[in-house]
């Protein structure tokens, strides 16, 4: 059986968002799907390989979709079935080169906050070795070498991760790993001009695991992609938008949704609050849901009407609110605080920095304090 998306990444988001998309779609028209998906293992975690054993045995697990929608309350559990094989990438490595030789026509990955870290370790003698390299940008290199050095067809390439400019980021990454270890021009000139890197950006609140594989989902779900030339995807979905403007659909998530979660987190590590503490528990509590409001209204949403967006950017912080209240996720602070420095840089700082760049004569103090904070 053919299995041309080649997936890294075994998360529930991943579950519920890009895998789910590619069971939907065959469900309704097989061609409206590419085919199976190869999933990979790329940490050592516990619970990942409990998800990829799973995998192997049934190659099917159940998303629970739970909200409201246009005045209409879901619940629905559909049983996803487009991944047709699970491998870890230190166990299978020789099987993945053959993979990516030929079969494989879109790389999907969800590598987490460190997923482009680079690392010593990782060095050219890897370019043949049956060993895996241990950072993601370095497999990447290994594995395209391959498929270049096999005459294959040019791929794309559909990060997920929640980088600004994903796939530009990860295009550099594995082109600067190509260089530092001197690999030749002729690759280096197909990683660049042949390999289609296409930028895209990922929306869906998947609040809890179904174990040992599976997830619940709001019915909400956004795959923003950019129009690339030659782009391959891996389906045909009514969520999936091609677009021509990715950073008006970056700037909404990142400084209402994402940036609203982790003002909750910072307030939740401020107070020392519950552990078990969920977003709904929060949008109940004015001690949480007042200066979240006041950092929307104040701090960010003068950005927005200085862009000429205040409308669209109100529509959007009243769909945030109703997901935020959605009564049937459990959707932890615990779980949003992981990184919790890391993503207050990346969803904090740009606004700042944005409302400077447009003059704007705005203290965005809870935004400041937050980022001063430990």
């Amino acid at each position: 059986m053919s299995h041309p998306i080649l997936q890294f990444g075994t998360s529930r988001f991943l579950q519920a968002h890009v895998d789910f998309f590619v069971a939907e779609a065959a469900r309704r028209d097989p061609a409206k799907a590419l085919g199976k998906i190869t999933v990979v293992q790329t940490t050592s975690s516990a619970d990942s390989r409990a998800r990829i054993e799973a995998l192997k045995k049934t190659g099917r697990y159940p998303v629970r979709i739970r909200g409201r929608r246009r005045d209409e309350t879901i619940d629905a559990t559909i049983e996803c079935d487009a991944i047709g094989e699970a491998l870890h990438a230190d166990e299978d490595w020789p099987l993945l080169r053959t993979r990516i030789e030929r079969e494989v026509k879109v790389i999907v990955s969800n590598t987490a906050d460190a997923g482009y870290a680079l690392f010593d370790e990782d060095t050219r003698d890897l370019l043949d070795s049956p060993r895996a390299p241990r950072g993601f940008a370095a497999k990447l290199a290994v594995l395209l070498h391959a498929r270049f050095a096999a005459g294959a067809a040019p791929i794309t390439l559909l990060p997920c991760e929640l980088v600004s400019r994903n796939g530009d980021t990860l295009r550099d990454l594995v082109i600067g790993v190509a260089r530092g270890w001197d690999l030749s021009a002729a690759y280096i000139d197909y990683l660049t001009n042949d390999c289609v890197w296409v930028n895209s950006l990922v929306d869906r609140i998947v609040s809890e695991p179904i174990p040992p594989v599976g997830a619940i989902a709001e019915p909400y779900a956004l795959w923003a992609i950019e129009r690339r030339a030659g782009m391959v995807l891996p389906c045909e979905h009514e969520d999936i938008v091609i677009t021509g403007d990715l950073a008006h659909y970056e700037r909404l998530k990142l400084f209402l949704l994402n940036l609203g979660h982790t003002m909750l987190a910072q307030i939740w590590r401020t107070r020392d609050a519950a552990a078990d503490m969920t977003v709904l528990d929060a949008m109940r509590d004015a001690a949480f849901r007042d200066p979240l409001e006041a950092t929307w209204r104040d701090e960010v949403l003068p950005v927005f009407a200085a862009l000429g967006q205040r409308d669209v950017a109100t529509d959007y912080v009243a769909s945030v609110r109703d997901r935020f209240e959605n009564p049937f996720l459990v959707h932890r602070l615990a779980d949003i605080a992981r990184n919790h420095g890391e993503k207050k840089q990346r969803r904090f700082q740009p606004v700042i920095d944005l409302a400077r760049e447009l003059k704007l004569d705005l203290a965005q103090k809870r935004l400041r304090d937050a980022l001063e904070s430990a």
